[in-house]
């Protein structure tokens, strides 16, 4: 695969900053042997490193607030308009909380048709994790114009962007291999009594790329925080050792 590819991330509001596209470049640069263009699309560049094309944050109108407080994700969907930021080829969206610890270049050939995670949570059950998703520029927009037909629909129909894009395409999303993108919570910390006599998190074998969804972000599983106060009677269960071992690959 000769032609260059496209890795894009979305920086809107305050959780994260500038630190998060950095080190997402720099994970990209240290894991990814094609040709390639960073973009972040963004309302705020400031900060960014030189490698990174800054292009403005797509136009989206925020679901009602009814909607957007169960999933404050659906701007992803404006990553399917034809012509954003001039991207031609494949691209890899991938959140700013992912953290990259192996080669990425078989998300590109993996498949012709939109690829992303499958819900570690919602197993066989055709619902997709929106952190990672591979498609051919222009060629999911359909997504998005179904969307923006009728969000009101869309939005009593699917709880979630995710639910959304693999629902409405219906055995047309391909799912990675379960190996490739991990989750921190649920197969680097370990599961179940075992958090209480083993503590140790690892990096899970075959592991691609670590995905840090809710709580904790990867600064805080480093340092073993969770980044947020429990209420008390959550303390005892909400144990959390660090992950020094993490900082070699976020940075």
């Amino acid at each position: 695969m000769d032609e260059t590819v496209n890795v894009v991330c979305l920086k809107w509001g305050e959780l994260y900053g500038a630190e998060y596209v950095n080190k997402l470049f720099n994970m990209v640069s240290r894991n990814l042997s094609l040709p390639f263009r960073f973009i972040c699309l963004t309302e705020n560049g400031n900060g960014l490193e030189p490698g990174v094309e800054i292009w403005p944050l797509p136009e989206f109108e925020e679901p009602p607030w009814e909607y957007a407080r169960v999933c404050s994700a659906w701007r992803k969907l404006a990553l399917f308009k034809s012509g954003l930021a001039d991207m031609q080829g494949k691209i890899l969206f991938l959140d700013l909380d992912v953290v990259i610890v192996d080669n990425i270049d078989c998300f590109f050939t993996y498949s012709k048709t939109l690829a992303m995670i499958e819900n570690w949570y919602q197993p066989n059950q055709n619902i997709g994790q929106a952190s990672a998703m591979c498609f051919a520029a222009g060629e999911p927009e359909r997504l998005l114009t179904h969307y923006l037909a009728d969000p009101l629909m869309v939005l009593n129909q699917y709880p979630t962007e995710q639910a959304f894009i693999s629902g409405h395409l219906n055995g047309e999303c391909a799912f990675f291999p379960e190996l490739w993108c991990q989750s921190y919570k649920m197969h680097a910390m370990p599961q179940g009594l075992k958090k209480f006599f083993k503590r140790a998190n690892v990096l899970p074998q075959g592991a691609k790329i670590l995905v840090f969804h809710g709580r904790p972000n990867p600064p805080d599983a480093i340092r073993g925080e969770w980044g947020k106060r429990f209420p008390w009677y959550k303390r005892w269960y909400k144990v959390l050792s660090p992950s020094p071992w993490l900082a070699e690959y976020w940075r």
